[in-house]
């Protein structure tokens, strides 16, 4: 089998050991005293952060007696080290990279999960004669990746990657937006919406339709916080998920500061169509407001299940109910 997830995440977890602090995000004036806390991101500031940031310019975070620095992430954000190090308390990743963590020894630990649904998709204009997975080696797509992800090992298993040429991904939209045989990841609230801008209809097929759907923009922290310091993570928990209520209803105020904090120069369009794709994410239909951020034992089990199969060298190595834990989310 053709895989190498283990290494990939071994290679990026013993790079970021070695990374020091991220460059703190511009907070707004007059901070307020409060039980400190520092907020690491996986990304540049975006949509699929504006919650948290919505509890900050709310001050939500405040209410709850916090002092939270948020600092933005960028490509190899130092998540596991940075928590690790106790350099910061809290984090933001997604549910497939937590199992990754822990199987390489980081006690790391999701106490809220902002996003139902994965984001992650394939993109490629529409004139490209893709209609699904299974048309992209028939149609001779060329698929910009990067690899070691587990989607990618997940589609391989599956045979949707038969006759696809692999190449490098780089970033951006433009070979994309240019050439009809060329697909590429990303995620459905940016690279989607970039392409679109530029005046290209474009084409976007979703991972969780076919079963590989891990929670998404996950509030981590450390098992030594969890234990020492539950009412931190209450406390944090809540401001977050509260934060994320403001957001999908209301996100205006937030995104005017995401444009000032991000140093990728996103705009106001990126954002509010941002916006739209994470409401159906994060409140898939037939969820009420009030169960924002839930988590299940049978999505945890199931992810880890499917990682295992992808990579064998996982088992016994991680436990799905190490992962995360319910104890600070709202009641059912």
């Amino acid at each position: 089998m053709r895989s190498n997830l283990a290494t990939t995440w071994a290679l990026v977890l013993a790079w970021v050991v070695l990374a020091g602090c991220g460059t703190a995000a511009k907070q707004p004036p007059g901070g307020t005293p409060g039980s400190p806390a520092v907020l690491q991101l996986n990304w540049f500031p975006e949509a699929e952060h504006g919650g948290f940031y919505t509890a900050l310019v709310d001050g939500l975070y405040a209410a709850e007696g916090l002092a939270v620095e948020i600092r933005p992430g960028g490509r190899a954000a130092p998540i596991a080290a940075e928590l690790a190090a106790g350099r910061v308390q809290f984090a933001v990743a997604n549910a497939e990279d937590v199992v990754m963590f822990r199987s390489q020894g980081a006690d790391i630990v999701t106490v809220m999960a902002a996003g139902q649904h994965h984001p992650r998709c394939l993109l490629m204009r529409t004139d490209s004669g893709v209609e699904s997975f299974a048309d992209l080696g028939p149609k001779g797509m060329t698929l910009q990746v990067q690899q070691g992800h587990a989607f990618l090992e997940f589609m391989r298993q599956k045979g949707l990657l038969a006759g696809v040429k692999e190449v490098p991904y780089t970033g951006g939209v433009a070979l994309t937006v240019h050439d009809p045989k060329m697909a590429q990841q990303g995620y459905v609230y940016s690279e989607p919406l970039l392409a679109r801008q530029q005046g290209v209809e474009i084409k976007t097929l979703m991972l969780s339709d076919i079963g590989f759907d891990p929670y998404s923009s996950v509030l981590v922290t450390t098992g030594k916080i969890v234990r020492e310091r539950p009412d931190l993570v209450r406390r944090m928990v809540a401001a977050a998920i509260a934060g994320w209520r403001r957001y999908l209803a209301d996100p205006a105020a937030t995104n005017a500061y995401l444009v000032k904090v991000n140093p990728e120069g996103i705009t106001p369009e990126m954002l509010a169509g941002g916006v739209e794709a994470l409401r159906a994410l994060c409140l898939p239909v037939g969820m009420p407001p009030e169960r924002l951020g839930t988590m299940t034992a049978a999505r945890w089990d199931e992810l880890l299940a499917q990682m295992t199969t992808l990579d064998p060298s996982l088992a016994g190595k991680v436990q799905a109910a190490d992962c995360y834990t319910l104890d600070f989310l709202p009641p059912p």
